[in-house]
């Protein structure tokens, strides 16, 4: 079986483990964890250790800023 999040089209993606971190994203985009975009949990690009309630960090390649960082919240 192949693994998705192996892929070198599949940007990378970590789960934001310290919540203190996860304030930080939290006040420079001022929103709230739940106005955050969603990613289910069963997305196959979500590290295994992915829980319901975490935020993601995913970093993608860019042509304007050579690397863009975006965050998701894991949903059911």
């Amino acid at each position: 079986m192949v693994n998705v999040s192996e892929h070198e089209l599949v940007p990378d993606h970590s789960v934001l483990d310290d919540p203190e971190r996860v304030e930080e994203v939290l006040e420079e985009y001022n929103v709230k964890k739940t106005d955050l975009p969603k990613i289910t949990r069963t997305d196959p690009a979500l590290p295994d250790e992915a829980e319901v309630g975490d935020v993601i960090r995913i970093e993608r390649d860019s042509r304007t800023t050579d690397q863009a960082v975006v965050y998701r919240l894991v949903v059911e």
